[in-house]
């Protein structure tokens, strides 16, 4: 695949030095391997899901870690060969430990994280604070005056 060099996007812009960023990452994930398989979904304006398909995994070997701007989802599989009693003539369902990573928006939280019937099911919520929500500004029709001047009493 085609490599992209976004230094001169990076050298005459200001601000968006966190998309370049995103853009590499994913340059490199594109190449990287693609298990477990996953789905992502948007529920709603602000409700979203990611589901992982970890067929094998235990609650106990998942790790499901949110830090600011990052949703980290590993597995980790104990070498279980000494416990097989035969040979197997085809392995054909991935039995490894993965790690996942999602970039996430900001004001984007991690509401819950379930496992039933070999699927991993993360729910996230943006929650954007009051004082970033945009606001109606009252448009005056330029008679009414701006302010109020005080008057001092004579």
């Amino acid at each position: 695949m085609r490599q992209f060099d976004f230094t001169p996007f990076r050298r005459s812009t200001i601000g968006f030095d966190r998309l370049f960023d995103l853009l590499e990452a994913s340059a490199r994930q594109a190449s990287s391997e693609n298990y477990p398989p996953f789905n992502l979904e948007r529920l709603s304006e602000d409700r979203y899901r990611i589901t992982l398909a970890v067929a094998g995994f235990k609650p106990d070997e998942i790790d499901v870690t949110a830090q600011q701007n990052l949703l980290l989802v590993q597995g980790k599989k104990a070498n279980e060969n000494e416990n097989n009693q035969g040979a197997f003539l085809h392995l054909g369902i991935a039995n490894r430990s993965f790690e996942r990573r999602f970039e996430l928006a900001d004001f984007v939280r991690v509401d819950s994280a379930n496992l039933a019937d070999g699927l991993l099911v993360i729910e996230l919520v943006r929650e954007v604070p009051e004082a970033m929500k945009p606001k109606k500004i009252a448009v005056g029709t330029g008679s009414e005056p701006a302010a109020i001047a005080h008057r001092d009493a004579a």
